[in-house]
């Protein structure tokens, strides 16, 4: 097909001759993946594949021999690189059909199906280490160079239409072959190879409640062929779009921004808890004008009754939603929570008379049955996952799933897979192999870690502390900027939360920053609020937020001193753990606080009068949360000795003041670390063990106060000070 980049209104056209002819036809096929799965119209996050039939020199031979790259197995093609693709002998793979039909029959499958999967490593090209895509056969057998299987929204809806094979015929002008379902595999390949050569004027071929796969012999044409395919189908659900009375036209309407805000940040720790009955579930909400205009809709309970159509979608999804029956203009907050109790269990019976139904011999053990979408009419979207990541992708792909039904509606009516193709899609052998093979979570990996004071010191070591065990940190500092750079650093290490475009669907990963006043209870409401709305709930809160005011250090009184050290050292402490505890109380699941003290608390001495009684109050004020907490919530306090690296509570001034006071000899020249060093050095030969205190020594008892290790630990004052005789306990 040859295309102008201005032939497309429903995708992106991103193909660059200039960046394409400076390519290898590896790299080629590496950019032409990158740049279809950049635009999510074109196909969903991790689904589809593309592939190209390249000539190269056999390591053993030495002759030419032509190699099948194909994506592989779990890759996405946003993302791709070139050792995301197998690669693997197109001869091998040709032969491998003879040993196909030697397989016995069963009633739903060749008995022999999955096992051509362990086949494909016999044809591997190079010793290539990348699992093959269930869909290799698929590339094979189709005889051009260039092949691309997609899952756009509007070819979707076509197929996943009531007519849907007169329609393909309709919408591409006998351009496009066409296949019924069939799962993807061996089998399925052989019948489009059959398509393929009964229609030899095609481009391409409409999968069946899947997708489309198209060819060319140039990567370019390929790329433009895809497009095409995608757009003719956009434009025909365009021409068909039913406006205001798409989905039978609005039932309820959605209640404004701030209402919906304040809603969900009292509804989403409640449903956190409800549906976390066996492990816990992060939270991504979506309340953009599609999601809404879809669950506010007529047809939305039918809709979402029928499921989801292409694999891929309810793979995350499951074979339909969780619709809360839920009108804002005329039901109150505990309506909608009785509603959404009655819905999850009724779900989870739904859920599990589905399995008992659908199962066959070897099916693997029914996994969670609570719902991992919510629908609430004049509210939004609400996936659910195991990580922010998953429950992202989880709303993503409904959202996917809404367009398909839209497109579908408007053309034709929406069918959706029958329950047993469904499941045995969801509890395909090889798609569990693929969650066992997964690396086990880390032990933070469902938590969401509230780190207060992470802009520096003790609270941005612990930052990172959690986040090697795998958790969520939310970054909270009085300085943004901070919390952000920390936030920052974090996501740099551990991925990047990324929004989807036009959806509405919040983006944020594996950290992000907030501001906040702990001396000011609406600063603190604000940010579990916002924290509330990112993730779903909260788990642990570290608070490391302290201030030290030495008399004439800050030109204040000594009852300015007084106020302040109590404001930010007790006060805070408190504000935070009560705010904190109306989430706890709403999920119902277990959490833990730590407060950072002092041993100062425990040892009388000149010099910090305001700032060692307000942490002698704030050892106190742990005991006092540790008893208004429980049982849900173990309170510990973390008391450090002087730890000069990395906080602010020690700038140049101070470190030379006490330098002076205790005879330690430096240099004017001498730089910050440096002086800080010699400061943390003298205070180490006060300890029993000699060695300086550091910002790591204090994240590691964090950790493990929140770990689970300790959860029959609560009330107690975990002193970490290199061995201070002086605060011993009396």
């Amino acid at each position: 097909m040859q295309s102008q980049k201005n032939d497309f209104r429903h995708v992106n056209y991103s193909w660059d001759d200039a960046v394409a002819d400076e390519l290898t036809e590896l790299e080629s096929l590496v950019y032409r993946s990158n740049i279809l799965g950049a635009d999510q119209r074109i196909t969903n996050t991790g689904g589809g594949n593309t592939s190209a039939k390249l000539m190269e020199i056999d390591p053993l031979t030495g002759e030419n021999v032509e190699v099948l790259w194909v994506k592989g197995s779990g890759g996405d093609l946003r993302t791709a690189k070139a050792e995301n693709f197998s690669s693997l002998y197109q001869g091998k793979l040709e032969a491998l059909d003879e040993t196909y039909q030697k397989q016995p029959e069963t009633g739903y499958k060749s008995a022999g199906e999955d096992a051509m999967i362990g086949m494909y490593k016999h044809c591997n090209f190079c010793l290539n280490p990348r699992a093959s895509s269930i869909d290799t056969p698929l590339h094979s057998m189709i005889a051009d160079k260039h092949v691309d299987h997609l899952h756009p929204n509007a070819v979707i809806a076509v197929a996943s239409c009531k007519d849907q094979e007169s329609l393909t015929e309709t919408i591409w002008g006998g351009k496009m072959a066409y296949v019924p379902w069939m799962r993807p595999g061996w089998e399925a390949a052989k019948v489009c190879e059959q398509a393929y050569a009964d229609k030899p004027d095609s481009v391409g071929i409409l999968l069946g409640q899947h997708g489309h796969t198209n060819w060319n012999s140039e990567s370019k044409s390929c790329y433009e062929t895809s497009l095409w395919v995608i757009e003719t189908a956009a434009r025909y659900i365009e021409q068909h779009d039913k406006g205001e009375m798409t989905f039978g036209g609005p039932k309820v309407s959605s209640l404004a921004d701030a209402e919906r805000t304040e809603l969900l940040a009292k509804f989403l720790p409640v449903a956190r808890g409800l549906l976390s009955n066996k492990v816990k579930f992060i939270a991504t909400v979506q309340t953009d004008e599609n999601a809404l205009r879809f669950v506010n809709s007529v047809d939305a309970p039918r809709l979402a009754k029928l499921g989801t159509s292409c694999p891929d979608h309810f793979l995350r999804t499951k074979i339909q939603p969780l619709y809360v029956d839920f009108d804002p203009q005329q039901d109150d907050f505990d309506t909608l929570v009785t509603k959404l109790k009655a819905g999850i269990e009724q779900y989870r019976i739904d859920y599990t008379e589905y399995y008992k139904n659908c199962k066959r011999d070897d099916s693997p053990a029914m996994r969670d049955p609570s719902p991992t979408v919510i629908l609430i009419p004049g509210v939004g979207i609400i996936g659910w996952g195991k990580n922010k990541s998953e429950s992202r992708v989880t709303t993503e792909f409904y959202n996917c799933a809404i367009e398909v039904m839209r497109g579908a509606e408007a053309i034709s009516e929406y069918t959706a897979l029958p329950q047993q193709e469904a499941f045995d899609i969801e509890y395909w052998a090889l798609e569990e192999a693929k969650l066992q093979r997964m690396p086990k979570e880390a032990p933070l990996a469902r938590d969401v870690v509230v780190v207060i004071g992470a802009g520096d010191g003790i609270g941005k070591e612990t930052a990172f502390r959690v986040a090697k065990e795998g958790a969520h940190v939310v970054c909270a500092d009085l300085r943004f900027e901070a919390a952000q750079k920390t936030a920052d650093e974090l996501t740099a290490i551990y991925g990047q939360g990324i929004g989807v475009a036009g959806t509405g669907i919040s983006g944020c990963g594996p950290a992000i920053a907030q501001d906040v006043d702990i001396t000011n209870r609406e600063s603190v409401a604000k940010m579990f609020e916002q924290i509330t709305l990112a993730y779903g709930g909260i788990d642990k809160v570290i608070v490391t937020a302290g201030v030290f005011l030495a008399p004439g250090q800050a030109g204040m009184s000594n009852d300015q001193m007084f106020d302040i050290s109590f404001s930010v050292n007790v006060k805070g402490g408190y504000i935070v753990g009560t705010e904190a505890n109306q989430i706890w109380k709403a999920q119902g699941l277990t959490g833990a606080m730590v407060l950072t003290t002092s041993v100062n608390a425990a040892v009388s001495k000149k010099g910090s009068l305001a700032y060692d009684t307000s942490k002698a109050a704030a050892n106190h004020l742990v005991r006092e949360l540790a008893v208004e907490l429980s049982p849900l919530v173990n309170v510990n306090g973390l008391a450090p000795a002087t730890v000069v690296k990395g906080s602010t509570m020690f700038p140049r001034d101070r470190v030379i003041a006490s330098l002076s006071k205790y005879n330690v000899e430096f240099s004017e020249s001498d730089s910050d670390d440096e002086l800080r060093d010699k400061l943390a050095g003298f205070y180490a030969q006060r300890t029993l063990t000699k060695k300086p205190i550091t910002p790591a020594d204090q994240a590691e008892a964090a950790y493990l106060l929140v770990s689970g290790q300790l959860s029959k630990t609560t009330g107690q004052i975990i002193s970490v000070d290199g061995g201070l005789h002086e605060a011993f306990l009396r």
